[in-house]
């Protein structure tokens, strides 16, 4: 029996974007650097009200995160360390990153950063993106006040 499998573009772009990343710094893999510059996995979702940010930053003590708001763009950064000095020879299998990023994303115009609150659990950091207000029909009236026409726009 044959099954069908629904085709999803942007899951494809997202696992295309995955291993370009893998490439990428795979490249640098055995020329002496001590550390690697990696990128955290992200979820967004949307709720009535908000928007949520999740990133996966396991690893990190929660005074090492940084979170920047600056032209509609969000940006968290920081940096794991090893935490044990082994000799890179010693070493079976190295495939954890370690080192310093920096993860930025677009947010909605009108957005305001005053509401926008964080926390850290378990290695996930959530960022809560208050939806900017949509704005409202505003009704303009016309002629002198003794036709009182009113326009709803």
């Amino acid at each position: 029996m044959a099954t069908l499998v629904r085709l999803d573009p942007l899951r494809e772009v997202a696992t295309m974007h995955n291993e370009l990343s893998r490439l990428m710094n795979g490249l640098f893999e055995g020329n002496g650097r001590a550390t690697q510059s990696w990128v955290p996995t992200l979820d967004a979702w949307e709720t009535e009200t908000e928007l949520v940010y999740a990133f996966d930053l396991p690893g990190i003590p929660q005074d090492k995160i940084s979170i920047e708001v600056e032209d509609n763009v969000l940006t968290v950064s920081a940096e794991r360390e090893l935490a044990k000095e082994v000799a890179r020879e010693s070493y079976h299998r190295l495939e954890r990153r370690y080192g310093t990023f920096a993860r930025s994303v677009g947010l909605p115009q009108g957005v305001s950063d005053e509401g926008i609150r964080a926390t850290f659990a378990d290695g996930v950091l959530e960022v809560h993106v208050p939806k900017p207000e949509q704005s409202k029909p505003k009704r303009i009236r016309i002629g002198t006040p003794a036709e009182q026409k009113t326009i709803e726009g």
